[in-house]
């Protein structure tokens, strides 16, 4: 009976375990993180009777987890691709509602130039000329407004790289201390489970900020690796990312490994890798851009303003100032030198940012991204070096190793300025005037007005006066006769003048330099068609189009995000499906469960009740 009752034992108690497992994992079906757990059972060795064996029951060897790696890795590295692509589409979406918001560029640029074009209408009435100054305001209003939402959009990168560093190093120190208990409580081959899944479940939160690579020990400890291999948990010692500002660009955030190595191009997925990607290939590209346009913008429009006259019969001054390029010297450098730059050629302008390096002997420029750029010149104030349009001057001794950034447009749309407040000093007038001769019997008259084709001939301010010979010819200051129709240009002197219609036999036009209080129009005009001009990339690219293609990268970028997202998300799904349908728990299967284990529980004690009876009937027989 002694068997028989040890054989029911072994059963309560294993069927006790069992019930214990399931109730376990009923309760933290909710968990997050949590790994269904079952029970394994061996028989007992039997007993040799002879001829046969005579079975003892059963142990409950294990509790296990219902555990892959396979796919409990699949679910880190699809959190690692969905996490990145949330946070990409999450700030690509506020660049795009900045530049789409109320600060639209195109919307000032298009107001800016129709107002000159109403003083061009109206060249002295000083309501259009106020009207202008006003939208100019506007104009660099917006400017300044779209660079300071994109500056504050660089501060909240910093923040999240800063609070993304601070979470991983939490994690990492969380990490090592799980592997410390699951070391220690692996003493003797026990495994523990919820320990186990707590580490799993940091790791999880880890991937979420940085593609993560675990390698298992023997010991049941795990080594963790982050972004292209940098080592984070190695056993039980954890190690400590930090952040710091960019040896050139103090308003940038950069990653330091351990060893102080800089990590910050080493994310590829995660958090992490979207917030240093999307800074360097969206915002600083679009930052670079706007100023770009901006730097263009004034330029050609201060061009264009100096070669007319202001109503007092100046010469037109710079209608706008905009800031230059900046160079900043490495923390790094040992020497003494230092570099200024300036733009001298708007139509190569590009929108790349610049890294000047010193060898020992030669400096050589490249841009952020690698791309190497060729120079001429050797550094100096009377020779500087030239490159895609700027102008660099280093002094002072540079030591090998020394090196710069030049930052050619990235700070000039919060620099432009209105320069001219006094409406009278709007340079409407070309310098030149064109006059119809109130004696003139014909039906011709000046329709296109003055425009200067060449500002630098030495006799542009000579007074002509165009006299009609016939109703097709003409002479300028009684030269040599030309041909004359309508609408074509009379050209002379660095100017062109186009009339309409059929003048008559001695008809006379008159051109003198413009005075004072001059209604002529043509350098309204001209600046009006400065909206229209070629300006950028080898003069290409208008002022509007250089927005345009902003607004369109950023779009792209946008668009591209948006179904990166949507594949990432499909492919978490699948992979955290996937791994449920191995590790989650079922409630009606654990409902099951429960009812096979009470079953077996209830019939082992009918087993142990069964011993007793039939020991009881033995005594009794004995006794009597």
């Amino acid at each position: 009976m002694a068997d028989l009752l040890s054989t029911g034992v072994s059963g309560l108690l294993a069927s006790q375990v069992g019930l214990s497992t399931v109730g376990h994992n009923i309760s933290n079906q909710n968990t997050v993180g949590y790994t269904r757990q079952t029970t394994t059972f061996n028989a007992r060795n039997a007993t040799n009777a002879g001829s046969y064996y005579i079975g003892q029951g059963v142990d409950a060897v294990s509790v296990q987890r219902s555990y892959s790696q396979y796919l409990t890795q699949a679910v880190w590295s699809a959190t690692a691709g969905q996490s990145r692509a949330t946070t990409y589409s999450q700030l690509t979406s506020s660049i795009n509602n900045t530049l789409s918001g109320s600060s639209n560029l195109q919307t000032a640029l298009d107001a800016f130039f129709s107002s000159v074009s109403s003083v061009a209408n109206a060249p002295t009435d000083t309501a259009s000329r106020q009207a202008l100054l006003g939208k100019a305001s506007s104009l660099v209003s917006t400017y300044t407004s779209l660079s300071n939402q994109f500056n504050s959009l660089n501060d909240s990168v910093n923040d999240q790289i800063k609070s993304s560093v601070q979470a991983i190093n939490g994690l990492a120190a969380s990490i090592a201390d799980l592997n410390s208990q699951i070391q220690k409580a692996s003493y003797g081959g026990a495994i523990p489970n919820d320990l186990m899944d707590a580490r799993d479940n940091a790791i999880e939160q880890l991937s979420g900020y940085a593609g993560v690579s675990v390698i298992q020990q023997s010991d049941n400890t795990i080594n963790v690796s982050i972004g292209s291999g940098q080592s984070l948990v190695n056993g039980t010692q954890a190690f400590q990312l930090t952040t710091a500002q960019n040896q050139y660009d103090a308003s940038q955030l950069e990653i330091l490994g351990p060893g102080g190595g800089n990590l910050t191009n080493q994310f590829g997925d995660g958090a992490l890798g979207a917030l240093v990607d999307f800074r360097s290939n969206v915002l600083n590209p679009a930052r670079n851009q706007l100023g770009r346009g901006a730097i263009a913008m004034a330029t050609a429009f201060n061009a264009q303003h100096v070669q007319g006259i202001d109503l007092k019969g100046k010469a037109g001054s710079d209608f706008f100032s905009v800031t230059g390029p900046t160079v900043l010297s490495s923390t790094k450098n040992t020497g003494t030198s230092s570099g200024s730059a300036s733009i001298t050629d708007v139509s190569q302008l590009t929108s790349s940012d610049y890294v000047m390096r010193f060898d020992g002997t030669n400096w050589s420029m490249s841009t952020t991204d690698g791309r190497s750029v060729p120079m001429t010149g050797t550094g100096t104030a009377t020779d500087p070096f030239k490159a895609e349009g700027l102008s660099v001057t280093v002094s002072g001794v540079a030591n090998a190793g020394d090196s710069f950034e030049v930052m050619p447009t990235r700070n000039a749309a919060a620099g432009v300025k209105v320069l001219i407040t006094d409406t009278n000093k709007i340079a409407a007038s070309g310098p030149l005037s064109a006059t119809k001769a109130s004696t003139n019997t014909g039906a011709a008259s000046i329709t296109g007005g003055m425009k200067i084709t060449d500002a630098t001939n030495a006799n542009l301010n000579t007074p002509a006066n165009i006299v009609f010979t016939s109703a097709t010819t003409y002479t300028i200051n009684g030269g040599a006769p030309q041909s004359y129709a309508s609408g074509t240009p009379i050209q002379a002197n660095g100017w062109s003048l186009t009339l309409s219609g059929t003048p008559a036999i001695g008809d006379t036009f008159s051109v003198n330099p413009a005075g004072s209080g001059s209604g002529d129009n043509g350098n309204a005009l001209a600046l009006a068609d400065v909206a229209n001009k070629g300006i950028l990339d080898n003069g290409v690219t208008t002022i509007g189009k250089s927005y345009s293609q902003l607004t369109a990268a950023v779009g792209v970028a946008g668009q591209q995000a948006t179904t990166a997202l949507a594949t990432q998300t499909s492919i978490y799904n699948q992979a955290a499906s996937a791994q449920q349908s191995v590790s989650g728990v079922n409630l009606d299967e654990e409902a099951a469960n429960l009812i096979r284990f009470q079953q077996a529980y209830s019939a082992s004690a009918q087993v142990i009740n069964t011993a007793n009876t039939i020991f009881n009937a033995l005594l009794t027989a004995v006794q009597s």
